[in-house]
Formats: structure tokens, sequence, C-alpha cells
């Protein structure tokens, strides 16, 4: 999921999980935030990734 948003949301990425999240947490649905959670934390650790040369 982490690579979806990535490839179809690009720098605006955690945002979007961001407001995925909120929506969630608006709508008292705690699987879906569950769910959204680590991708978040997946997608941070694909934005730290160092391109190799």
């Amino acid at each position: 999921m982490a690579l979806w948003v990535e490839k179809h949301h690009g720098d605006g990425g955690r945002d979007f999980i961001d407001a995925k999240i909120e929506q969630l947490t608006r709508s008292n649905e705690p699987d879906g935030v569950k769910l959204w959670q680590p991708v978040a934390r997946r997608l941070e650790q694909l934005n730290d990734r160092t391109p190799r040369s």
C-alpha cells in the first residue's frame, strides 16, 4: 500500500495518508486507522531510502 501511495501521490503521500487517518478517526473506524498507521511508517521508510550510486 505504501508503494501505491508513493506512486499515485508522490510527495503528497504523507498528506494523503494523514487525511485518510483523520477521516477514519472522525468516522469512528478504528480498524481503518490501524490499517493506515503502519502504511504511514512504511512510506516514511521508503522516503528515507538513499539512492545508490
